[in-house]
């Protein structure tokens, strides 16, 4: 869909009054990929450059953008790092591919490497601390639930010049108008977002509890026999993997793999989170049960 918007008629004008071939920008930005409706995507030495600096994993500047975006937006510093000096020492550097060539990639200069472990680490904080925080998991779900609800068959359009007539503006204002309408199917979920009845966590592993088999799993299913299953959620997400290898150079003269210099790059680890929720007009009710219940629902989850 990203290939068929950047060739469409409605970005046609603006290419021809900056002067931009469309097939290149759709190229850099879907980068090394293959569309089978409209052209093969090869990309040569500079356009592989420019479209990792766009898309990057390491050192995209979308990527870089988010973090310190989300970071400013929600008032907390885990996003933040010196962007200034990881921009300053980076260059394009030769990666031995596999077949021995030399292909140019990006990476930085040995000054620069704090700032790229500092990068690595901002994007681990931000998803431990913010992408999953379980407030902002619950709305995720609710949002995904109404838009099942509301929306023909369940999903977006797939022609891109119908999926491009939905805006935020039109989801939300579907939103508050179904949230007022008892007879429509979408209601109680619309309900839940605009009034703010989400569903509240009831359940996080702690440590001890990853002696037993699929904890979060179990408690889960315990809690949809009891509750219902239309009253409880079971949300588990894993962070990304991400590459962390890039070149670095020297003493302005070796090049070596940032791996090599600091270990921080090769033991970064992944942010995940599991939870289990349940409507909250039944929160302290399966708070009670779950006091009670807990380690023999665990103990039933394969033992230690």
């Amino acid at each position: 869909m990203t290939m068929e918007i950047i060739l469409g008629e409605e970005l046609k004008d603006i290419w021809k009054e900056i002067d931009l071939q469309p097939e290149r920008v759709a190229k850099l930005a879907i980068g090394a990929k293959k569309s089978k409706d409209y052209m093969s995507v090869e990309l040569n030495e500079w356009e592989s450059i420019l479209s990792e600096i766009i898309t990057g994993d390491v050192f995209g500047a979308d990527r870089i953008d988010y973090l310190l975006r989300d970071s400013y937006h929600t008032g907390v510093a885990y996003g933040k790092f010196d962007h200034y000096r990881l921009i300053d020492t980076m260059r394009i550097l030769p990666k031995e591919g596999a077949d021995g060539s030399q292909e140019p990639v990006l990476g930085v200069e040995e000054g620069g490497l704090e700032s790229a472990e500092a990068l690595l680490l901002a994007r681990y904080f931000m998803f431990s601390q913010i992408y999953f925080h379980p407030v902002r998991l619950i709305y995720d779900q609710h949002l995904a639930d109404f838009l099942k609800s509301w929306l023909g068959e369940g999903m977006f359009p797939t022609d891109y010049k119908e999926h491009l007539k939905y805006t935020d503006n039109e989801v939300i204002s579907g939103m508050l108008s179904i949230a007022r309408d008892k007879s429509h199917p979408a209601q109680a979920q619309a309900e839940r977002i605009v009034r703010r009845r989400h569903f509240k966590r009831i359940y996080r592993p702690a440590a001890e509890d990853q002696k037993f088999l699929e904890p979060g799993r179990k408690i889960y299913e315990a809690a949809s026999e009891k509750f219902g299953e239309e009253n409880v959620k079971h949300i588990q997400r894993t962070q990304d993997r991400r590459k962390s290898f890039f070149p670095v150079l020297i003493q302005g003269a070796r090049i070596s793999e940032a791996a090599s210099e600091k270990e921080t790059f090769s033991n970064i680890p992944l942010a995940s989170c599991e939870n289990v929720f349940i409507s909250p007009e039944m929160k302290e009710q399966a708070d009670v049960w779950l006091s009670g219940k807990r380690e023999e629902i665990l103990s039933s989850a394969g033992g230690e």
